[in-house]
């Protein structure tokens, strides 16, 4: 019933005064409207709960890195030491996935909503209320409760946006539960004016909202500064690569390969293998590939050199030699670090270098002739200024 209404009973019910003195009616109709009265309050002052008893809290993950609580609701921690090539060992309760472009180091941390009233729901967002100060170098990601955040594709970029937060836990949102949740760093390669090595720090908000009143009703704040901050470092990787209709190069402590049964005049070359006549013999070359990795270096481009660290048994009818072309010429390669051939002076990072490596058979005869096995051992160095 509106008030409007309420006010025309009112009139209605009203006593009438005779010119006697006496009330006729009133001992039955006041009380009725003041008991109206009593009942129009209470609807007017009847309220829906709203999201302040809602409890948010933040906590460290098993398996994650640790937090320590601070006040204000804020908890401190730090991902350790990182490089874009994602080499050596993490920090405790970090995961490393190094990436085509980078390395993501993720973790994971835990979220709970309780104390909303039946049937409200919390969810969450997040942004970087204060960013690192090298932000090429260093990037925030989240990964909501929704996934497994166990992988990269997981994760995206947190927004450095108060109004357009990045979702943590999506809506409609939780209620007296408990969720685990995804924290990552990428650190992209970044070479040249853009590299960045040292420490940097970093906060992150995280909101709570009452999907059901679309209220805030509680805010945290992780710092990655704890006890000292993210660094990041140099790193440098050159591996080897079976190139298309070479020799297989097998991985291991060292690359390996195998040229398996040569002779001085270049009769029936195994697989992988092709020959060109020299001198005094034969050269058995085959292709393989140089793939240099670095990163946080000012420089872009990298110095690639090889030499014989260890000869031959027999040094005058087994020669390694290097061309860059399958054809030649072929030139024998240093057999000292002072001596060492160089392959390339321009290197770029996550590049692929096709290169020919030759093995030279000697066609001598008489007392200085060998045959059996023999093996050598190629160093490469990779120098970034």
């Amino acid at each position: 019933m509106s008030f409007r209404q309420y006010e025309d009973l009112r009139r209605t019910h009203l006593p009438v005064v005779k010119s006697g003195g006496k009330v006729c009616g009133a001992s039955i109709r006041r009380p009725l409207a003041r008991l109206f009265i009593l009942a129009i309050t209470a609807i007017g002052l009847s309220k829906p709960a709203t999201a302040q008893n809602g409890t948010f809290t933040v906590s460290a993950a098993p398996g994650g890195i640790a937090l320590a609580a601070g006040g204000g609701g804020t908890l401190s921690g730090q991902f350790g030491t990182m490089n874009a090539l994602g080499l050596g060992t993490p920090g405790a309760g970090v995961t490393v996935i190094p990436l085509t472009n980078g390395a993501l180091y993720l973790t994971h941390y835990q979220i709970n909503i309780s104390g909303l009233p039946n049937p409200h729901l919390g969810a969450v967002t997040a942004f970087v209320n204060s960013n690192f100060t090298h932000p090429a170098a260093l990037i925030m990601q989240s990964c909501p409760s929704s996934s497994t955040c166990n992988a990269s594709g997981n994760f995206s970029a947190i927004s450095l946006n108060a109004g357009a937060p990045t979702t943590v836990i999506p809506a409609p949102g939780i209620s007296n539960q408990t969720v685990t949740v995804g924290l990552a760093i990428f650190v992209p390669d970044n070479n040249g004016a853009a590299s960045f090595t040292g420490v940097d720090t970093a906060r992150i908000t995280l909101t709570a909202t009452d999907t059901t009143n679309n209220k805030n009703f509680a805010t945290a704040e992780i710092r990655l500064d704890t006890p000292v901050g993210e660094t990041v470092q140099t790193a440098v990787r050159l591996t080897l690569a079976t190139a298309t209709g070479g020799l297989t190069i097998t991985p291991g402590a060292d690359f390996s390969m195998n040229f398996g049964n040569v002779n001085g005049l270049g009769f029936g070359p195994g697989a992988g293998l092709t020959t060109v006549a020299a001198a005094g013999g034969v050269v058995y070359s085959t292709p393989y590939v140089l793939q240099p990795s670095f990163s946080a270096f000012r420089s872009t481009t990298a110095t690639i050199k090889t030499f014989v660290s260890t000869t031959f048994a027999h040094p005058t009818v087994l020669i390694l030699r290097d061309a860059a072309a399958s054809a030649g010429p072929y030139n024998n390669i240093g057999t000292t670090a002072g001596t060492a051939t160089q392959i390339t002076a321009a290197a770029a990072d996550r590049s692929s270098i096709t290169r020919f490596l030759g093995l030279f058979v000697s066609n001598t005869n008489g007392a200085t002739a060998f045959r059996g096995s023999d093996s050598a051992t190629l160093t490469f160095t990779m120098t970034v200024p």
